[in-house]
C-alpha cells in the first residue's frame, strides 16, 4: 500500500466500521440480556409505552419518506453513490439527514418503552455513531457537490 492509498483505505475502513456498528447497536435493542435488561431506570407504565410507540411510528414514517426521496441515491455508507446527485427536495428540504435522525428516534422510542440503562446506553452509542457518520458524510458531500455548503446553510438540521 502506498502513501497515497492509505488515506482512502482509512476512510473506507472507518465507513465500514461505522455502518457495522450502527446495525449492530440496532440489533442489540432486540436481544434480551436478562442481567442487563432488568435494570430499569423507573418502572414503565402504559403512558411510556404509548409514547415510545408513537415516537417509533413517527420516525418510521420519516424514514420511509427519506427512502422514497433518496431513490437510487440510497446507501448505508457515508460516501455518496458513484452516479448520485444531491437531493434537496421532499423531506430533505427541511432535514439534511432524516434517516439518521429517524434511527436515533427509533432507538429513543425503544428506550422509552423499556426504560432500562441498557437501552439508554444503546441510544447514546447509536447517537454518537450517527454523529460521526454525519461528519464523514458531510465531508464527502462538501467535496463532491459544489453547492452543498449553500444547502447546508439553508437547512440547519
Amino acid at each position: 500500500m502506498t502513501m497515497f492509498q492509505l488515506p482512502r483505505f482509512l476512510k473506507v475502513s472507518i465507513s465500514l466500521i461505522l455502518v457495522f456498528s450502527q446495525f449492530f447497536i440496532i440489533i442489540l435493542h432486540f436481544i434480551k440480556i436478562e442481567f442487563i435488561n432488568n435494570l430499569e431506570i423507573i418502572p414503565v407504565n402504559y403512558g411510556f409505552i404509548v409514547f415510545g410507540y408513537l415516537i417509533i411510528i413517527i420516525a418510521s414514517i420519516l424514514m420511509l419518506k427519506a427512502f422514497k426521496d433518496l431513490g437510487s441515491n440510497l446507501s448505508p455508507f457515508p460516501r455518496p453513490t458513484a452516479n448520485g446527485s444531491l437531493i434537496t427536495s421532499g423531506i430533505y428540504r427541511f432535514i439534511r439527514h432524516p434517516m439518521y435522525y429517524s434511527l436515533i428516534l427509533i432507538s429513543f422510542g425503544l428506550f422509552i418503552i423499556k426504560f432500562t440503562f441498557y437501552h439508554l446506553f444503546l441510544t447514546f452509542c447509536l447517537a454518537l455513531i450517527i454523529k460521526l457518520k454525519i461528519i464523514l458524510e458531510e465531508h464527502y458531500l462538501n467535496n463532491r457537490f459544489k453547492n452543498y455548503f449553500i444547502y447546508k446553510d439553508r437547512v440547519k438540521y
